[in-house]
């Protein structure tokens, strides 16, 4: 029975040393993605590290792009994008790694437009038809009606207006599409990632 006991204690013994060894290990998790949510990622996964330091959580904001094509890569752990992935991007994953991805949101944000009309100080108010209208090419001068009717009082100059834009796929990018392609029949949503 002695022998019994004594073996007992040293599979425990040795269970606690190979637990206590794995809790001193530091675990890295890598992720990489859009950089709208890094700010607060960054805060997040530094006070989780401060109450979990064996666990070290890595995110290197390079846009949505990047991390659809970082996490169907499998360089990465997690991807974060602005827009979720298309049902194409979904099938060739799970074909190839004979995995699901899981889309879930962890951060809320949204686009505005910005302007820049040297000598009006008043805040500019833009419809949803007006946006669409200016993105569409149809609004093209600051004195359209769409635009005066909307801005009682502010006086906008006869001048041409100059639509501004990423040229690269951006998670930005594709909520703003969205955004416009549920307010205009003409504009249709396309992956801008």
């Amino acid at each position: 029975m002695k022998s019994m006991h004594k073996l007992l204690a040293g599979v425990l013994g040795a269970a606690l040393l190979v637990a206590g060894v794995a809790a001193q290990q530091t675990m890295q998790i890598n992720g990489a993605g859009a950089t709208f949510p890094y700010p607060i990622y960054s805060k997040w996964f530094d006070e989780y590290h401060k109450q979990h330091p064996n666990i070290q959580i890595n995110y290197q904001s390079i846009g949505s792009g990047g991390g659809i094509k970082q996490v169907t890569e499998g360089t990465v752990d997690f991807g974060a994008s602005d827009g979720p992935m298309t049902d194409k991007q979904n099938a060739e994953f799970t074909a190839k790694r004979a995995a699901k991805i899981l889309h879930f949101p962890t951060v809320l944000g949204a686009d505005v437009p910005t302007y820049n009309l040297p000598g009006i100080t008043a805040e500019l108010n833009f419809t949803p038809e007006a946006l669409a209208g200016i993105f569409l090419g149809k609004i093209t001068k600051w004195t359209d009606p769409e635009l005066t009717k909307n801005n009682p009082g502010v006086k906008l100059p006869d001048q041409d207006l100059v639509v501004v834009h990423r040229s690269d796929g951006s998670g930005t990018t594709y909520v703003w599409v969205d955004y416009l392609s549920k307010v205009s029949a003409e504009l249709t949503h396309r992956d801008a990632n």
